[in-house]
């Protein structure tokens, strides 16, 4: 057709650029850590209410140690708290040195390591769980001599609270799931989409009048 030229232009050609720069940027290590921030800032403030709420709980039942079977089960119970504590204290600690030395560079350990991964979450369930079984214990042993009216109060205090983690850890572990589900069906609506609107084609046609205009206005001009 000497007095027309075609031009084709695709359409997938615009979606080029944003889908490299996704790709370099969900590439680079350092941003895995800082994925689903919102996430992260939950975990990371439950995990701090808890080392403080368990640390100073196992320092009252340590301090109210006495003697006979009363200071037994203080003990035993400021000591478990305790080391509740510092398990949720060491893992927050371990994530922030794992990631300052930046020797992990695996997606998968990551997305287990960071706040508001998934350990984040199974720690706060075990150490619920824990919480309950000491409560549970207490009250078993609880009797009515001197000290079983303090020993049935700890123990209802414990299983409540251990209760109330687990059931906000499964309560939190729905959310995100719903919430990934939700993201999944939209990414496949986006690449069903694209998929619909990249086999199209741009048809641009100039004819060689235009053309010849456009010139002698360019050379006028000139």
């Amino acid at each position: 057709m000497p007095e027309m030229e075609v031009f084709y232009q695709p359409r997938r050609i615009f979606h080029q650029p944003s889908s490299l720069q996704q790709r370099s940027l969900e590439d680079q290590t350092e941003l895995w850590w800082f994925r689903e921030p919102r996430q992260s800032l939950v975990c990371y403030c439950a995990s701090v209410a808890l080392i403080l709420i368990l640390g100073l709980g196992g320092v009252c039942f340590l301090s109210a140690t006495g003697s006979g079977m009363s200071g037994e089960w203080r003990l035993g119970v400021g000591t478990a708290l305790c080391l509740l504590s510092l398990a949720l204290l060491l893992k927050q600690l371990l994530s922030s040195a794992v990631q300052d030395m930046n020797c992990v560079h695996s997606r998968r350990r990551i997305d287990q390591l960071k706040s508001g991964g998934r350990a984040d979450p199974a720690l706060i369930l075990v150490v619920g769980l824990a919480v309950m079984l000491c409560g549970t214990v207490l009250l078993c042993v609880s009797n009515g001599g001197d000290d079983g009216g303090d020993m049935l109060v700890s123990g209802l205090v414990l299983v409540a609270a251990g209760l109330g983690m687990t059931l906000a850890v499964v309560g939190y572990s729905l959310l995100v799931y719903l919430k990934k589900r939700k993201e999944q069906t939209r990414r496949r609506r986006g690449i069903g989409a694209r998929r619909q609107g990249g086999g199209s084609v741009r048809v641009f046609c100039v004819s060689g009048g235009q053309m010849n205009q456009a010139r002698r206005e360019t050379a006028e001009a000139v």
